[in-house]
C-alpha cells in the first residue's frame, strides 16, 4: 500500500490554488489512468508529471475518500 501525501499550494500558479497529491511509485501509464479517473470524478481539471498528480482547486476533502477507496494511504 503506497502512502500518498496531499497538500495545497498557491506559489507560481499565477495566484490559483492546487492540489496536489505525491508520492507515487507505480507505473507511468497506471498513473496516467488514475490522473484522468480522479479529473472525471472530481470535475476538474489536472495532470500527472513526474510521479506526482496535480488537480485544479482545493478538492482535498473529496479526494480523500476515493484515494482510501482505491488502498491508499492518505497524508496530509
Amino acid at each position: 500500500m503506497e502512502t500518498l501525501r496531499l497538500r495545497l499550494e498557491k506559489r507560481a500558479r499565477a495566484g490559483k490554488t492546487v492540489t496536489v497529491i505525491d508520492g507515487f511509485t507505480r507505473e507511468k501509464r497506471l498513473m496516467e489512468r488514475l490522473t484522468s479517473d480522479l479529473k472525471r470524478r472530481l470535475a476538474t481539471g489536472g495532470a500527472f508529471h513526474e510521479r506526482t498528480i496535480v488537480l485544479q482547486g482545493d478538492v482535498r476533502e473529496r479526494l480523500r475518500p476515493l484515494l482510501l477507496a482505491l488502498e491508499f494511504n492518505v497524508k496530509g
